[in-house]
């Protein structure tokens, strides 16, 4: 078997209709995988899956509603046998000064990342534990490395995924679970035009600092987390990976 296959595995993506959530279940679909999108909106996971094709289904979730997030996994699990891959990326974007950001839009933007992706891996793990086998990523970001102005809310919550892959490294991993996460650069997605599309200085000031002078696309990411949820990364876990074109190097 090509060690960089998914076939026969169920991979369950969080905000997984739009942007890099997209293609990661793109890239995952076409190694092989049954992929189910999660996502608030019903019309664009609809199209989504209808792009996607026959291997896609999905469930109307928002990660927020943590006490669901048990049933949630349950019925994915009855419709089928299992999930394999846990992809934890839905998010929001909170651009405002510090002074600006008051205690409610901290606590939303923590709700949506940390939390949610808390709820969503407590509901997966039971089975993944009966199985001695499963994989956990953590879309992180830039960010969680590198200061950037007004974001504290979103750089907190990227930089808390980094805490949750080293404990859960340590803790699940002997019982055949792994844990990773990506860190992405700056990629062509809605949520990236939100945050620059006003401010050419800051687009200037990512791009200056950038060794490959562009942004990448959301199939770079989808191609490194069908590595990292592949056998071909069997002995990697507690890594993060950054698809960054440099950024995080770069002067």
């Amino acid at each position: 078997m090509d060690p960089f296959r998914l076939d026969g595995r169920v991979a369950l993506i969080s905000g997984g209709a739009t942007g890099l959530g997209y293609g990661m279940a793109e890239a995952m679909v076409e190694a092989g995988a049954r992929v189910v999108l999660l996502g608030r909106r019903e019309q664009v996971l609809r199209d989504a899956t209808r792009r996607l094709g026959d291997a896609t289904a999905f469930e109307r979730f928002d990660v927020t509603d943590t006490a669901g997030a048990a049933d949630l996994a349950r019925r994915v699990e009855k419709r089928f046998g299992g999930i394999d891959i846990l992809i934890n990326n839905a998010g929001i974007h909170d651009k405002r000064a510090f002074v600006e950001t008051s205690m409610e839009d901290f606590d939303r933007v923590l709700r949506t990342h940390v939390y949610g992706s808390l709820a969503l891996t407590r509901a997966v793990v039971p089975t993944m534990l009966a199985r001695g086998s499963g994989h956990i990523l953590f879309i992180a970001s830039m960010s969680a490395f590198i200061g950037m102005p007004k974001i504290v809310a979103y750089s907190t919550a990227k930089t808390a995924y980094l805490g949750m892959v080293r404990s859960l490294t340590a803790e699940l991993s002997p019982l055949g679970i792994r844990i990773n996460g990506i860190a992405p650069g700056w990629i062509e997605s809605e949520m990236l035009h939100t945050a620059i599309d006003d401010d050419p200085e800051r687009k200037a000031k990512i791009l200056g600092r950038t060794p490959m002078a562009r942004f990448g696309n959301p199939q770079d990411i989808g191609r490194a987390a069908v590595f990292l949820s592949s056998d071909a990364a069997a002995f990697i876990t507690g890594a993060i990976l950054p698809v960054d074109g440099g950024a995080s190097i770069g002067f």
